[in-house]
This record gives structure tokens, C-alpha cells and sequence, in this order.
């Protein structure tokens, strides 16, 4: 069987191909795609060509975040018929790198890697990589629900940010209080937050607001970007946690106040078992509000502009893409 997916050929082209899919085995399903979501930071660095092996192998089909329809299913995944699930990628192309693999019109998965949307709109669900990667971010920063006083600062407000900010608000500690931090307004504009600080201008790292800021319990970085941190560190309180939460060519930061304060530095990849699921619980439960988190929707045949506004304009939080109906 033959699909529409959006292919990286070669560094920095985007093109709409006809690729093939692997034959459906007993465990596996097909499913119609009905909405992708583009990847700023990680289909970012495939366009770019500095993604690790494999994953750089081109050509390359993108996506990790789908939400569709199981319609035909193996002889071992029959219950999977006719749901509406997430799949984080497409495990079955012929001659195409599957990494991710997820912007296509069908998918082919192993129904081991499904997650069951239940009451999720296709919206809710399609951001369900991305709440799970920052629920594995707090449990990192051994954030749990708790009355214990504790200050916690979030660096970066890009949806990762944003969705750790509203998880951290979601377990209910009333002593703690939540800073978050960006350079734009526009993303700010959606922070969850008992502070809000702008860091455009370096002046706003040395002035009053900033210097009030002290013993800092935990710090979770969702920029991606070491000297975002360094300011930071003689911020913290002493034992406090500093959660890598984004990705790093290499880890440069300034050890004295890693020293003095014995800080722990704890790195989060992304989800870990379970948490796509208790991701959607949060979601359905309504303790986590995503609703106000997809900012910009494109059909898939406009692949090409839909990266461009992804990747350049600073008011897409979230661009998300329409497949054709069938």
C-alpha cells in the first residue's frame, strides 16, 4: 500500500512523496491519519541535518505527534479496530527512514505502541508526546504533590515549558510558587504562572525582580540553550535540582555555584513508560487545559509554509495539520 507523507529528501527541502508501507503484521494496525503536529525543536534539527544516527539517514519522514483511526488491524490487535488513538510515529516504510515517520496519511504500528484518545479531542490527543515529555520533566525534578514550601522556576516557554508550567500548577501544591520565564511576549501571553518574567534584555537579569528571586528549589530548563541556565545557578537554594529538559550539544556551565550549593543536575529525555497515558488522564480529567495550546492549524499539502510559520513565527506556539478525510 502506498501513502502520502512529507519527506525530508535532503538538509533543508520539504517535499509532499508517495512512499510505501510495510505489510501489516499479526500485532500491528493501520491507521488514517487525521491530524499531525510539526516539532519545532526536533524536526527543526532533522531539516537542519544535526539530528544523531539513525536518525539522520536521508530521506526522512518527520513526526512524532499523530492522532487517527485505526482501520484495519492484524490478527492479534483486533480490539484496536475503530478507535481514535495516538501513535508516536510510522514503524513501516519500504526504502524511508521512519524517524519519526509520523507526518503520513497511514500509518502502520505495532498496537504495543498505541495510546487509546478515549474522550481526548483530536486536538487534546495530538499534544499528548509533548504533555507526557513535560510530566516526565516534573517527575524528574521529584515534583509531587506536596504542601512543603518550594520555589520553582521553568526557563523557556515554548509548548514544552508551557505544559510543565501547567502540570506543576495541576498537582496542587498551594505553598509552592511557580516562576516562568521567556523572551517573547507572545508565548508568555499563555504561561500558567504565580510570576511571569520577560528575559529579552540582559537587564532583566540583573535587576531588582531577578535579584529578589533566591533558594530556588528546582529549575527546569525548557530552552535548549546552556547559557539560558548560568545565570540561574547562584539563584538556587543549596541541594536544589536543575532538570535538563531540553537537548544540548554539550553541557557548559559554570561549576562554582554547581559547588557551593551541591546542586543535582538531572537530565530528562522524554517520556518514560506510562506517561502517555497519565497524560491523557490529566487531560481528560481537566486538571490539564491544553485548549488554548494549538495556536495555528494548516492543511498537510501546505507542508512547506506550515514548517516556515512553525519554525519563524514567534505567535505559533503550536502548528498542527490536517490530512484529507477519506
Amino acid at each position: 500500500m502506498r501513502t502520502k507523507a512529507i519527506v525530508i529528501p535532503a538538509a533543508n527541502t520539504i517535499e509532499m512523496q508517495d512512499v510505501e508501507l510495510k505489510p501489516i503484521g499479526a500485532d500491528d494496525v493501520l491507521i488514517r491519519t487525521q491530524l499531525t503536529s510539526i516539532s519545532a525543536g526536533t524536526e527543526r534539527m532533522l531539516l537542519k541535518g544535526v539530528m544523531p544516527h539513525p536518525m539522520l539517514q536521508f530521506p526522512v519522514v518527520p513526526g512524532y505527534e499523530t492522532v487517527g483511526e485505526v482501520i484495519e488491524a492484524g490478527d492479534n490487535a483486533d480490539e484496536w479496530l475503530g478507535k481514535r488513538v495516538y501513535v508516536g510515529g510510522n514503524y513501516g516504510f519500504l526504502g524511508v527512514n521512519p524517524a519519526f515517520g509520523g507526518q503520513s496519511e497511514y500509518i502502520v504500528a505495532p498496537k504495543t505502541h498505541l495510546t487509546d484518545l478515549q474522550t481526548l479531542t483530536p486536538e487534546q490527543g495530538v499534544l499528548l508526546a509533548l504533555a507526557a515529555t513535560a510530566l516526565h520533566g516534573v517527575n524528574q525534578a521529584g515534583l509531587v504533590a506536596s504542601d512543603a514550601p518550594k520555589t520553582v522556576v521553568i526557563l523557556g516557554q515554548g509548548i514544552v515549558g508551557q505544559l510543565a508550567a501547567r502540570i506543576v500548577k495541576a498537582r496542587g501544591n498551594k505553598a509552592l510558587k511557580l516562576i516562568v520565564t521567556d523572551k517573547e511576549d507572545a508565548r508568555l501571553h499563555y504561561s500558567k504562572a504565580d510570576a511571569i518574567l520577560n528575559t529579552a534584555s540582559d537587564l532583566q537579569l540583573s535587576g531588582a525582580e531577578f535579584a529578589a528571586i533566591k533558594g530556588v528549589d528546582v529549575l527546569i530548563d525548557a530552552t535548549g540553550k546552556m547559557e539560558a541556565i548560568s545565570p540561574w545557578l547562584m539563584r538556587m537554594g543549596r541541594g536544589g535540582r536543575v532538570v535538563l529538559l531540553g537537548y544540548y550539544d554539550c553541557i557548559n556551565l559554570p561549576y562554582q555555584p554547581v559547588f557551593l550549593k551541591e546542586l543535582t543536575l538531572v537530565s530528562s529525555m522524554q517520556w518514560a513508560p506510562g506517561d502517555l497515558a497519565a497524560a491523557r488522564d490529566l487531560i481528560r480529567d481537566k486538571a490539564l487545559n491544553v485548549d488554548d495550546l494549538v495556536t495555528h492549524r494548516m492543511k498537510a499539502e501546505d507542508a512547506s509554509q506550515a514548517f516556515d510559520v512553525a519554525f519563524n513565527d514567534v505567535n505559533c506556539l503550536k502548528m498542527v495539520l490536517e490530512w484529507p478525510a477519506q
